[in-house]
């Protein structure tokens, strides 16, 4: 029996990484495009942030531009209300913003 994601997201391989869902993988493969014409130095996957609780927060991605710029990228395709906590809280304690696609 196959469990279907409550979102219908479908987990996606790419380059051996698993990804939570299908726009995930494509926002990474526009990355590593971005990354071979020298627009990104390089990015991390899954930056985790800890929060009060005991609770951790993962951005999808943190990514190194060339122009010195670096952003935490969250690809969403449904903002839920925990997520919304979590965002406003990670950049409530950390001195940075999180940017959806």
């Amino acid at each position: 029996m196959k469990i279907r994601h409550k979102f219908s997201a479908q987990i996606t391989e790419r380059d051996g990484l698993k990804f939570r869902s299908k726009k995930e993988a494509r926002f990474y493969d526009s990355l590593k495009i971005a990354q071979r014409g020298g627009h990104v130095i390089f990015f991390l996957r899954q930056p985790r942030f800890d929060l009060p609780g005991g609770v951790t927060y993962s951005a999808d991605f943190q990514v190194f531009y060339a122009d010195g710029d670096i952003k935490f990228i969250d690809v969403k395709g449904m903002k839920t209300k925990a997520y919304l906590r979590n965002k406003k809280m990670v950049e409530a304690l950390y001195p940075i913003k999180i940017t959806e696609r």
